[in-house]
């Protein structure tokens, strides 16, 4: 075949979240490019309802090779850009094998049977995200364990926004079984106009989650060497906390729930700010004589 890939037409600018941005290093963002059209070329594959699973994990496992350096096929252009361009980036690698094991997992499984499998899921298909701009920022590993729960967070909202369209384009659930069995709730009303109650309850049980996680993500931005990616990573956890709220308040099965793009900019602003003003107040202070 002459690619692999199975392109859905979704770009960076279909994101909930920003994607390579002006806060980052103007040196850094090609790399950021790089790395996310080879995510959205593996993640293409496992959402195309065209493709049987064994084609899926096969094309997955064309792409792993490529990283690998096993293969020079043509067909898998954008893993081997990665591997030429981040060689010298430390981990990088293993974060892009780490996303094909997720995409593999989307091919063969459609349920999850509580939030600690959902959270398994979301390690290898989120967090390799922020562990990848970590290393590419200059560190520290010890910002991941805050890096995950951002990055798992904003995994759950996307389930919760494409709920819907997930179940019935793909047969795919991400929410806890164990979640809708106790609250008498079942995957068939995914396909219905509207939430009924249960479906909602299991729906805030997931936003409780997504908010524990967001407390979580809160000492990213002073643990970052790089002082752009912590305002990058302030404007990410203010739109994720403004969705969660959204998402809390809506039901995205009748309609699927984001933010415009003003409010969006307008949240990422403030997100902005108040890491500004939280760097300012740490800053070191310079005694003043005869104090």
């Amino acid at each position: 075949m002459t690619t692999a890939e199975t392109p859905s037409g979704k770009g960076a600018g279909d994101e909930n979240f920003p994607v390579g941005s002006f806060l980052l290093p103007r040196r850094l963002r090609p790399k950021v490019a790089i790395f996310y059209a080879y995510a959205r070329a593996i993640d293409d594959i496992a959402d195309n309802p065209a493709l049987d699973p064994d084609d899926k994990i096969a094309r997955l496992d064309g792409f792993d090779r490529a990283l690998t350096g096993e293969t020079d096929d043509p067909a898998y252009e954008k893993a081997h850009r990665v591997r030429e361009t981040m060689a010298e980036t430390g981990q990088v690698i293993r974060h892009c094998r780490d996303l094909i094991v997720a995409f593999k997992q989307d091919a063969v499984k459609s349920r999850y049977d509580d939030w600690d499998d959902l959270m398994g899921y979301c390690r290898h298909s989120a967090a390799p995200v922020g562990r990848f701009l970590i290393d590419l920022h200059g560190g520290p590993d010890s910002a991941w364990p805050a890096a995950d729960a951002l990055c798992n967070a904003l995994q759950v909202i996307n389930h919760l926004q494409d709920c819907a369209d997930d179940y019935r384009n793909l047969d795919r659930v991400y929410l806890p079984g164990d979640w809708m069995a106790a609250e008498g709730a079942a995957v068939e009303e995914l396909a219905l106009p509207a939430m009924p109650p249960g479906l909602k309850r299991v729906k805030d049980r997931c936003l409780d989650g997504v908010d524990a996680l967001l407390r979580e993500a809160r000492p990213l931005m002073p643990a970052l060497r790089s002082r752009r990616l912590a305002w990058e990573s302030a404007a990410i956890l203010a739109l994720a906390h403004a969705l969660s709220r959204r998402l809390r308040a809506g039901d995205p099965v009748a309609a699927r729930i984001e933010l415009s793009k003003p409010r969006a900019a307008l949240t990422a602003g403030r997100g902005v700010l108040g890491e500004l003003g939280r760097a300012w107040m740490m800053r070191p202070r310079t005694p003043t004589p005869g104090t």
